[in-house]
């Protein structure tokens, strides 16, 4: 997806080693600044081609909403990966709509509210997963390019 992956890599790598102090602060305005212009609604990409990691209140909370038991919703869409982590049994995402919107949007996995983990704290710590995402959401991209003039590496 991202034809400037390796630039992207060369760059954040640059920016970990030295851990500027205003990075976060850049993250959380470039966050801003792309999101007032991108409608997640016309890609979906991040729900089409990832899982999230449901966690133990996550799936007591959609199993509420979807009024199954957590058993039961465990059993119908979700599977322990590698990690020892829920995910979903399959991609796209079993919630997501013809239309890109979420059926459990109001009650989604925590790691659905805060994807893609551009507004955060201490970004130096998640710079490898920022470059992953790159690979998934256009937006994610678009802030590391923009990233680039502000925060030279």
């Amino acid at each position: 997806m991202n034809e400037r992956y390796a630039e992207h890599k060369r760059y954040l790598n640059r920016l970990k080693a030295r851990k500027p102090k205003k990075l976060d602060e850049a993250f959380e305005q470039l966050h801003e600044e792309v999101f007032d212009d991108m409608d997640c609604l016309t890609c979906a990409n991040c729900c089409k081609t990832t899982s999230p990691i449901f966690t133990d209140a996550d799936i007591e909370r959609i199993a509420r909403h979807l009024r199954l038991r957590p058993v039961d919703l465990i059993a119908k869409y979700l599977h322990m990966d590698e990690d020892r982590h829920y995910v979903l049994n399959t991609s796209p995402c079993t919630f997501l709509g013809y239309d890109n919107y979420c059926s459990i949007y109001e009650v989604r996995p925590k790691a659905c509210r805060e994807y893609p983990h551009t507004d955060r704290r201490r970004m130096h710590q998640i710079l490898d997963l920022t470059l992953a995402n790159t690979q998934v959401c256009p937006a994610v991209a678009e802030i590391v390019e923009r990233l680039q003039k502000v925060i030279p590496a």
